[in-house]
């Protein structure tokens, strides 16, 4: 079967040849031979003619076929993912978001922190100059006064 169908391509492209190109008889005057350059160029400038238009309808096609693809795929709901911004968000907008508007999550922060005296803070701000504190702990009786503040 293979050899069958290359006999009959062999077959084909004997008969376009011969339809499509005679064969070729050279003339042996130099006026012949420029009539048969002229003939021959025109049918060159012709096929290259033929070429060009077809590559115009080609790549009008590809660019349809192209269109057409991106529209089915539109379609399909099959596209390619824009390029993500940063959004800014709260902690509760993104739980509402992330949970749903049925669950009502309030995320205080502040809830769960350690609440510390304020005297204790003013006590350490109004110590005084540095250097009298240091007068005052040096030696013995500086000493006994940390271990009595301390117990």
């Amino acid at each position: 079967m293979l050899e069958q169908e290359s006999l009959e391509v062999e077959e084909k492209k004997r008969r376009y040849m011969e339809e499509n190109c005679p064969p070729l008889t050279i003339p042996h005057s130099m006026q012949e031979l420029q009539e048969l350059c002229k003939k021959l160029h025109n049918q060159i400038d012709l096929v290259d003619e033929e070429r060009y238009d077809v590559e115009g309808k080609v790549s009008k096609s590809s660019i349809e076929i192209d269109d057409l693809k991106m529209m089915v795929q539109d379609l399909n709901g099959k596209f390619k993912k824009p390029a993500l911004r940063k959004v800014r968000m709260s902690a509760e907008a993104m739980l509402a978001v992330l949970l749903g508007s049925k669950h009502k999550v309030s995320m205080d922060l502040r809830a769960n922190l350690k609440q510390v005296k304020k005297e204790a803070k003013e006590e350490e701000k109004h110590t005084g100059d540095w250097r009298k504190n240091i007068e005052d702990m040096s030696g013995m009786d500086g000493r006994k006064k940390m271990f009595e503040t301390e117990a």
